[in-house]
């Protein structure tokens, strides 16, 4: 019954190419927002990642569903005695995608490995010369620092040699932005003086070809017949719906014109239960939605100014009123199932009267004007920014603060906050390795200034722990580290936790075999329809 229903969908959306046949084994994806390219080292947002993820494969990658690290276009791996030597042991006869203007001469190779990372960590590499980019992931968790060089043993074989031991070196390796590149294909597209096109005509070795993209419309990818792990290919078409308002996401999972969807409203959570024909799938969140101070503006490069608007933050009536029943407020800069988090640290009391003499004492002239930057998107960690935001410019409304509320693409969103064009922002983050560094550094080192660290803010007392915990391998003694950076961030307020979030997952009861990601990934290898 439900094969004719999503033929006519797809017919609507311009799906034609396929037979019905085909077509009976297609999912349509509804996603809140168009990705900025396919070159997913470039880009840290889950919009990029998952429109990223059908078509790569890396060294080794995360289980579905969870957070084990298992193998993937490597094999095997060791280290070395002293941690600072990592050896794989690559993936024979792996086919790399073609399209219209390549055709892979050869299957994957140690040649791969060694042209995705020399990208990222040769400033004059001659790919990178011709296509110049920024690796934020890359740079924000010290590896363009820590990581010396990579050596090819042979054809199937490579080592990465480290300055200093990285504990999360392995799990590092199984996120986005280690997705490995065809060198072929970056030859070529070098030669033609095209390299940009890796960013949109992308190539890989995963379980799904690309096919097209129409910003703000739609992602079309293919089932790629030469996966190396068949069976995890289960649809024959992939399409992403691009939909950035979520009542229209709503109403084209209840008509089948999508199967899955995410981030629904709290408010419509109970309707979507109700529904015979949808499932909720449910876990807690791995997130934290915040408010970034952009420490290298002021008046905000004042610990009383930061100070004086955490306090005045109503964090209780934000959690009723923009999260409901999936929310609980968040104290640390991450959430307390990461391991290392400090149970001891207290919130500020709400105290108005007493931010109000911490401005003035600033130097905060009652009518001072500031900018909230609120996201054009949804998340689990904010499901509703524009009503934060609101509820945000009334509490420093009470200090006597004139806020005004802005707004970008979410592309230009990211870009002007690397920048730090901000005064303060929302913004949040979804863990993506299960590591306490993918929090504490990756969001708030030195490093990571003009990348994730959008509180702009380095701290000489803060970054040293966060370094030094990278370095041990012994988790009681990384957890102190973290423990003590966790204080030291608490003291200087460059953010405000306001919440994390269940993860709420909404999808036609006709999908098989969907997993929640812990990191916030929208991933369909396995997935099928019936």
């Amino acid at each position: 019954m439900r094969t004719p229903f999503l033929l006519c969908a797809l017919m609507a959306a311009g799906l034609t190419s396929h037979t019905p046949a085909a077509l009976a084994n297609s999912l349509v994806f509804c996603a809140e927002a168009s990705p900025a390219g396919f070159d997913t080292a470039q880009y840290t947002s889950a919009t990029d990642n998952d429109a990223a993820a059908p078509i790569y494969n890396r060294l080794m990658e995360f289980e579905r569903g969870g957070t084990a690290v298992k193998p993937a276009l490597a094999t095997a791996w060791t280290v070395s005695e002293d941690g600072l030597r990592y050896t794989f042991t690559l993936r024979e006869g792996v086919k790399f995608h073609s399209n219209q203007a390549f055709t892979p001469s050869r299957d994957f190779n140690a040649d791969d490995v060694l042209f995705t990372f020399q990208r990222m960590l040769d400033t004059q590499h001659p790919f990178r010369l011709a296509y110049p980019a920024e690796f934020p992931y890359f740079v924000s968790m010290g590896m363009d620092k820590n990581l010396l060089k990579i050596e090819k043993n042979g054809p199937l074989s490579v080592t990465f040699q480290l300055a200093e031991v990285d504990a999360a070196f392995v799990q590092n390796l199984a996120m986005g932005f280690a997705s490995i590149l065809s060198a072929e294909y970056a030859q070529q597209l070098q030669a033609k003086g095209r390299a940009s096109d890796i960013n949109q005509q992308p190539i890989g070795t995963g379980p799904f070809i690309f096919q097209r993209y129409q910003k703000d419309a739609q992602i079309r990818y293919r089932a790629n017949p030469d996966y190396w792990a068949p069976d995890e290919v289960r649809l024959d078409t992939l399409v992403f719906s691009i939909n950035v308002d979520p009542s229209v996401r709503i109403q084209k999972l209840r008509r089948n014109e999508c199967q899955i969807t995410l981030n629904p409203r709290p408010a419509d959570l109970p309707a979507l239960r109700a529904d015979p024909d949808l499932k909720v799938l449910q876990q807690a969140g791995f997130n934290l939605g915040y408010i970034a101070y952009n420490n290298r503006r002021a008046p905000f490069d004042q610990l009383a100014v930061r100070q004086a608007l955490d306090m005045a933050v109503n964090k209780q009536a934000i959690i009723e009123a923009v999260y409901g029943a999936s929310g609980q407020i968040a104290v640390n800069p991450m959430p307390p199932t990461q391991w290392s988090y400090d149970q001891s640290l207290k919130d500020a009391p709400h105290d108005l009267e007493k931010a109000k003499a911490l401005l003035r004492e600033a130097g905060v002239a009652p009518g001072t004007e500031i900018t909230l930057w609120a996201m054009p998107v949804q998340r689990p960690y904010n499901p509703n920014a524009k009503l934060m935001a609101q509820m945000l410019q009334a509490d420093w409304g009470k200090l006597g603060l004139k806020v005004r509320i802005v707004s970008y693409e979410w592309g230009e969103y990211l870009k002007r906050l690397k920048k730090g064009e901000h005064d303060v922002a929302l913004v949040g983050w979804t863990g993506d390795n299960g590591d306490p560094d993918n929090w504490l550094g990756t969001l708030f080192s030195c490093a990571a200034i003009g990348s994730n660290n959008y509180a702009q803010w380095c701290d000489p007392a803060y970054d040293p722990l966060i370094t030094q915990a990278r370095r041990v391998t012994d988790q009681a003694q990384r957890s102190a580290l973290y423990q003590q950076a966790q204080q030291r961030l608490k003291q200087q307020v460059p953010i405000t936790p306001i919440a994390h979030s269940t993860v709420n997952q909404p999808m036609r009861t006709s999908v098989i075999d969907f997993k929640v990601s812990p990191f916030g990934r929208n991933t369909f290898s396995g997935v099928s329809t019936e």
